[in-house]
Protein backbone atom coordinates (compact mmCIF):
# COMPACT_ATOMS: atom_id res chain seq x y z
CA UNK A 1 0.00 0.00 0.00
CA UNK A 2 1.27 3.53 -0.92
CA UNK A 3 1.36 6.16 1.39
CA UNK A 4 0.97 9.63 0.03
CA UNK A 5 2.47 12.45 2.12
CA UNK A 6 -0.45 15.48 3.43
CA UNK A 7 -0.09 18.20 1.35
CA UNK A 8 1.97 21.16 3.16
CA UNK A 9 1.16 24.47 3.95
CA UNK A 10 3.30 27.07 1.98
CA UNK A 11 4.96 28.23 5.38
CA UNK A 12 5.82 24.68 6.07
CA UNK A 13 7.42 23.86 2.60
CA UNK A 14 9.05 27.76 2.71
CA UNK A 15 10.64 26.92 6.36
CA UNK A 16 12.17 23.40 4.91
CA UNK A 17 13.14 25.07 1.83
CA UNK A 18 14.90 27.94 3.41
CA UNK A 19 13.26 29.71 0.21
CA UNK A 20 11.32 32.88 1.24
CA UNK A 21 7.49 32.49 0.88
CA UNK A 22 7.31 35.47 -1.30
CA UNK A 23 9.95 33.95 -3.52
CA UNK A 24 7.34 30.51 -3.18
CA UNK A 25 4.11 32.11 -4.87
CA UNK A 26 6.42 34.19 -7.28
CA UNK A 27 7.45 30.64 -8.56
CA UNK A 28 3.69 29.94 -8.35
CA UNK A 29 2.31 32.93 -10.15
CA UNK A 30 5.10 32.16 -12.88
CA UNK A 31 4.17 28.31 -13.79
CA UNK A 32 7.20 26.69 -11.69
CA UNK A 33 5.21 25.40 -8.99
CA UNK A 34 1.49 24.05 -8.56
CA UNK A 35 -0.38 23.96 -5.70
CA UNK A 36 -2.07 21.57 -4.64
CA UNK A 37 -4.91 23.37 -3.74
CA UNK A 38 -6.41 25.86 -0.61
CA UNK A 39 -6.76 25.63 3.04
CA UNK A 40 -10.36 27.00 4.55
CA UNK A 41 -8.03 30.40 5.14
CA UNK A 42 -6.73 30.37 1.69
CA UNK A 43 -3.47 29.21 2.76
CA UNK A 44 -1.95 27.30 -0.61
CA UNK A 45 -0.74 23.83 -0.16
CA UNK A 46 1.74 22.04 -1.82
CA UNK A 47 2.88 17.87 -2.22
CA UNK A 48 6.14 16.53 -1.23
CA UNK A 49 7.41 16.83 -4.76
CA UNK A 50 7.64 20.83 -4.69
CA UNK A 51 11.05 20.14 -2.62
CA UNK A 52 12.69 18.45 -5.90
CA UNK A 53 11.39 20.88 -8.28
CA UNK A 54 12.62 23.79 -5.79
CA UNK A 55 15.59 22.19 -5.66
CA UNK A 56 15.55 21.95 -9.57
CA UNK A 57 14.81 25.76 -9.77
CA UNK A 58 18.19 26.98 -7.21
CA UNK A 59 20.55 24.39 -9.30
CA UNK A 60 19.35 25.83 -12.77
CA UNK A 61 19.61 29.37 -11.57
CA UNK A 62 22.79 28.81 -9.97
CA UNK A 63 23.77 27.48 -13.33
CA UNK A 64 22.92 31.02 -15.15
CA UNK A 65 19.84 29.83 -16.41
CA UNK A 66 16.65 32.20 -16.18
CA UNK A 67 13.01 31.58 -14.72
CA UNK A 68 11.34 31.34 -17.72
CA UNK A 69 13.83 28.78 -19.52
CA UNK A 70 13.35 26.67 -16.19
CA UNK A 71 9.63 27.12 -16.84
CA UNK A 72 10.37 25.55 -19.93
CA UNK A 73 12.55 22.70 -18.46
CA UNK A 74 9.91 22.21 -16.11
CA UNK A 75 6.79 21.66 -18.87
CA UNK A 76 8.42 19.83 -20.75
CA UNK A 77 9.02 17.37 -17.85
CA UNK A 78 5.38 17.61 -16.53
CA UNK A 79 4.63 16.38 -20.22
CA UNK A 80 6.11 13.04 -19.33
CA UNK A 81 9.44 14.20 -20.97
CA UNK A 82 13.20 14.66 -20.08
CA UNK A 83 14.45 17.93 -20.77
CA UNK A 84 18.21 17.10 -20.82
CA UNK A 85 18.09 17.84 -24.61
CA UNK A 86 16.57 21.47 -23.97
CA UNK A 87 19.06 22.00 -21.04
CA UNK A 88 21.99 20.89 -22.64
CA UNK A 89 21.86 23.44 -25.62
CA UNK A 90 21.01 25.60 -23.07
CA UNK A 91 24.06 25.10 -21.09
CA UNK A 92 26.07 25.38 -24.85
CA UNK A 93 24.27 29.26 -25.06
CA UNK A 94 25.28 29.78 -22.15
CA UNK A 95 29.20 28.45 -22.69
CA UNK A 96 29.22 30.97 -25.76
CA UNK A 97 27.71 33.49 -24.00
CA UNK A 98 30.31 33.32 -21.08
CA UNK A 99 33.01 32.90 -23.63
CA UNK A 100 31.68 36.70 -25.32
CA UNK A 101 31.85 38.05 -21.47
CA UNK A 102 35.33 36.72 -20.74
CA UNK A 103 36.66 38.73 -24.35
CA UNK A 104 34.33 41.82 -23.77
CA UNK A 105 36.46 42.01 -19.67
CA UNK A 106 39.84 41.23 -21.34
CA UNK A 107 39.05 44.15 -22.95
CA UNK A 108 37.56 46.28 -20.39
CA UNK A 109 41.04 44.79 -18.07
CA UNK A 110 43.55 46.44 -20.96
CA UNK A 111 41.97 49.45 -21.29
CA UNK A 112 41.86 50.04 -17.71
CA UNK A 113 45.37 48.74 -17.36
CA UNK A 114 46.46 51.51 -20.04
CA UNK A 115 44.58 54.22 -18.08
CA UNK A 116 46.40 53.50 -15.67
CA UNK A 117 49.61 53.21 -16.74
CA UNK A 118 49.34 56.73 -17.97
CA UNK A 119 50.85 58.73 -15.42
CA UNK A 120 51.19 62.25 -17.01
CA UNK A 121 47.45 62.96 -17.71
CA UNK A 122 47.20 63.43 -14.17
CA UNK A 123 49.61 67.16 -14.71
CA UNK A 124 46.70 68.48 -17.14
CA UNK A 125 44.43 71.13 -14.79
CA UNK A 126 41.58 72.39 -16.99
CA UNK A 127 38.41 73.51 -15.78
CA UNK A 128 35.91 71.70 -18.42
CA UNK A 129 37.65 68.28 -17.64
CA UNK A 130 36.19 67.03 -14.59
CA UNK A 131 39.17 63.87 -14.65
CA UNK A 132 41.33 62.99 -17.57
CA UNK A 133 41.88 60.05 -16.71
CA UNK A 134 38.90 58.86 -17.86
CA UNK A 135 37.76 61.56 -20.44
CA UNK A 136 41.07 61.08 -22.59
CA UNK A 137 39.98 57.67 -23.41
Amino acid sequence: MIVQEEPRLIGSVAKESGIPIKTIRYYEELGLLKTAGRTEGGYRLFNADVFARLNFIKRAQNLGMSLSEIREFLNIHDQGDLPCDHVQETLRDKLIDIDRQIQQLQILKQELKRLLAEEDVLSENSTAIICPIIEQG
